[in-house]
């Protein structure tokens, strides 16, 4: 088993190794195999980046992020300005249907609610509007809905499993549940973990997934 001082020295490690962020910018404390992100970036991009670089270090079981995005006061767009961009954002990107997702816009944050079809139009939404200008957080509560067969789900899931390179299937469990998929056994990465939550997100007739796989080294 890795230590936690082995860990967060890979994290330092792979943080520096990022070019958009600057490692100076974040705390890294890990308890554990736990891994705490702190500090300050100037863009939500980065804060991304700061966790998925985490999350990719062998041995991390977690990663909690505490990072806050403070933008410099040449670069604020005021709530109604970044409302508009990630309309117009919304509106050109080809993989979000037009007319289905709604966006309000509080102190940075947005808000995206609606309905569409696929996890993969869900996911599509979210990614139009996080790097824009200003954008602290985005809360994604859009919606799936739709008519496919549940039946098969639990199979179809699976196969995916086995297709990816980046998944160990012999050691997951799938349950579908109507449109709810829970995910149960064990990976060997945090990576793995959100790779398998993905690819389940992907299979149609999926509008929530409980991922609950344990991550053991």
């Amino acid at each position: 088993m890795r230590t936690d001082l082995s860990i967060k020295e890979d994290v330092l490690d792979e943080l520096e190794w990022q070019p958009s962020i600057d490692e100076t910018q974040i705390g890294v404390i890990v308890n554990d195999g736990i891994v705490t992100l702190t500090g300050t970036v100037d863009s939500y991009a980065k804060k991304r980046e700061a966790e998925k670089a985490a999350k990719s270090v062998f041995g991390v079981k977690a990663v909690a992020e505490d990072i806050v995005v403070k933008y410099a006061t040449t670069s604020h767009k005021s709530d109604t300005e970044i409302a508009e961009a990630a309309v117009s954002a919304l509106k050109w990107n080809i993989s979000v249907p037009e007319n289905k997702i709604d966006v309000k816009v509080e102190d940075g944050w947005i808000y995206l609610t609606g309905e569409v079809m696929w996890a993969f139009q869900k996911n599509a939404a979210k990614k139009a509007v996080q790097n824009l200008t200003s954008v602290k957080y985005v809360v994604n509560n859009i919606t799936l809905k739709n008519n496919i067969d549940t039946s098969d789900i639990k199979d179809k899931i699976k196969k995916a499993f086995e297709r990816s390179a980046d998944i160990d299937a012999k050691d997951i469990t799938v349950k579908a549940d109507g449109h709810t998929v829970k995910l149960t056994g064990k990976v060997h990465s945090l990576k793995e973990k959100d790779e398998a939550r993905n690819t389940a997100y992907y299979a149609p007739g999926v509008w929530t997934v409980d991922n609950e796989l344990e991550v053991v080294y």
